[in-house]
C-alpha cells in the first residue's frame, strides 16, 4: 500500500518496529524503527486464549508512543493520513491535538480484529451457537470488555488522554471502534462477509501479500529434497514462536507414523528434533510462497498471512490455533472446505495423524483448494483503499498532497 500510495506522487512515511527495517528500506520508503523487546516471545502467556491480550498491549506501548511526537512534528497545515493497526488507535486519536487536520484509518488484518455479535462468532475456541440471541451475545462482549480488556489497557489510555487535555474514555472496546474516519479490511469479502456491526465506513481491500523477494529460489539443500520424492508436509507454528518443541515431537511423530515426508520451519533449530531421518528436512526460513506449491498440505498455527499464503497456493491446510485471531482464522479456513481445525491444547501425535488423515483423505479436497486459489487477484483492493486514503473528506480544501505516517 505504501508503494501504491507513493506511485501516486504521495510522501509516504514507514513507522514499524526495528526489526522490520531491513524488508522496507531497500524499497526506499523513509522508515522510522519503533522498539520491539523480542523477550516478549518467550512470555508463556503470549499464545494464552485470554491472557495473550495482556502480553500484547504491553509489549506494544513504548512503540506506540512514538507516533503521537512524529506527528506532533510534522507542519501544523500540512494535510496527514494515518494508517494504523488497531492497537495504534488510541494514540492515533491524541494527535488530533497536535494536528487537527488529520485523517485516521485502521487497517484490520484479520475477520477477528472486528468486534461483532453475528455469526461466525468464535470466543477463542469455542463457537456461539447461531440459537444465542444478539441481546445475549452483546452482553457477554461488554463482560468481555470488563474482564479482560480495560483492566489491562483503560488506565494507560486515559492517562494518555488527561496528559493531552482530554476527557477519559469508559470503555475501551467501545469506543476504540468510534476512533478512526474509516476502516480498512485486509482481507477479502469472500474470506469474511461484511457483518452488519463493523464499524463504518468500511472499504473492503484483500490479504497484503506482498513478497520484497518475490524471485527468490529455494536453497540447493530443499530443492533437491523436494526432488527426491513425493510432496512432504510442511509444519511450521509461526516465525516468533519461541515455545513450540512440544508441537515439532508431535508433527515429527506423527509424519513417521503416516509414512510421510516432512519440513519442519522454524527459525529455532532446537525446538526441532535433534536426529532426523533423510525424509525430514529442517528450514530456518523459506518463502511460503515459493515452498507451497510443493507440499501435500501445510500445517500451521493459524496467522492470517500464512493461512492466506496456504489460500492462494491451493495447499491444503491443518490449523493448529493457540490464541489471537487464530480460531477465526481456522474456523473460516474449514467452513472453505479447505482445512481442519485442531486446537494447540488438544494436539497429540494420535490426533495429528487423524486430523492429517482425514484432511487429506476428504473427496474433492484437491479441487476445492484450486477453486479457491483461483479467487486471488494480484492487486485487488489496493485502487480501492488508495482512493479513500487519498481522499481528504476531514480537510475542506485540497492542499498539497497528503503525507502517510
Amino acid at each position: 500500500m505504501a508503494l501504491a500510495l507513493r506511485a501516486r506522487g504521495h510522501r509516504v512515511s514507514f513507522l514499524a518496529p526495528e526489526q522490520h527495517g531491513p524488508w522496507v528500506r531497500p524499497t526506499g520508503l523513509p522508515f522510522t524503527g519503533l522498539p520491539a523487546d523480542e523477550a516478549v516471545l518467550r512470555d508463556p502467556d503470549l499464545w494464552h486464549p485470554t491472557r495473550g491480550f495482556g502480553v500484547v498491549w504491553r509489549a506494544t506501548r513504548p512503540a506506540m508512543a512514538r507516533i503521537v511526537p512524529f506527528i506532533e512534528a510534522l507542519p501544523r497545515e500540512e494535510p496527514c493520513t494515518l494508517l494504523v493497526h488497531p492497537l495504534a488507535l488510541p494514540e492515533a486519536d491524541l494527535c488530533r491535538v497536535a494536528h487537527p487536520g488529520v485523517k485516521i484509518a485502521a487497517a484490520y488484518l484479520a475477520p477477528a480484529n472486528l468486534m461483532t455479535v453475528h455469526d461466525p462468532l468464535m470466543v477463542g475456541p469455542w463457537r456461539v451457537p447461531a440459537w444465542v440471541p444478539l441481546s445475549a451475545r452483546r452482553a457477554f462482549w461488554r463482560w468481555v470488555g470488563r474482564r479482560f480488556i480495560d483492566p489491562v489497557a483503560l488506565a494507560d489510555v486515559n492517562a494518555a488522554r488527561t496528559a493531552h487535555g482530554l476527557p477519559p474514555v469508559p470503555s475501551l472496546m467501545d469506543w476504540i471502534a468510534a476512533v478512526p474516519d474509516v476502516s480498512l479490511t485486509l482481507f477479502p469479502d469472500w474470506f469474511a462477509p461484511t457483518q452488519p456491526d463493523w464499524p463504518q465506513p468500511l472499504v473492503r481491500g484483500d490479504f497484503p501479500l506482498f513478497d520484497p523477494n518475490a524471485d527468490a529460489t529455494l536453497s540447493a539443500d530443499l530443492q533437491a529434497f523436494l526432488q527426491a520424492g513425493p510432496p512432504p508436509l510442511v509444519f511450521t507454528h509461526g516465525t516468533g514462536n519461541t515455545q513450540a518443541a512440544a508441537y515439532f515431537r508431535d508433527a515429527f511423530a506423527a509424519a513417521t507414523r503416516l509414512g510421510r515426508r516432512a519440513v519442519f520451519l522454524t527459525p529455532h533449530r532446537e525446538q526441532v528434533p535433534a536426529d532426523l531421518p533423510p525424509s525430514m528436512l529442517w528450514q530456518d526460513y523459506v518463502p511460503l510462497r515459493a515452498l507451497l506449491p510443493h507440499a501435500a498440505a501445510l500445517v500451521h498455527h493459524g496467522g492470517i498471512g500464512t493461512t492466506a499464503e496456504a489460500l492462494r497456493a491451493g495447499a491444503p491446510q491443518l490449523v493448529v490455533p493457540l490464541a489471537h485471531d487464530q480460531f477465526d482464522n481456522g474456523a473460516r479456513v474449514t467452513a472453505l472446505g479447505v482445512a481442519a481445525s485442531l486446537p494447540a491444547t488438544r494436539l497429540n501425535e494420535r490426533r495429528l495423524v487423524r486430523a492429517l488423515g482425514d484432511l487429506l483423505g476428504a473427496p474433492g479436497l484437491a479441487e476445492r483448494t484450486r477453486a479457491v486459489a483461483g479467487r486471488f487477484q494480484p492487486g485487488a483492493g489496493i485502487d480501492r483503499m488508495c482512493d479513500v486514503l487519498t481522499s481528504r473528506s476531514r480537510t475542506p480544501d485540497a492542499p498539497p498532497a497528503p503525507r502517510f505516517p
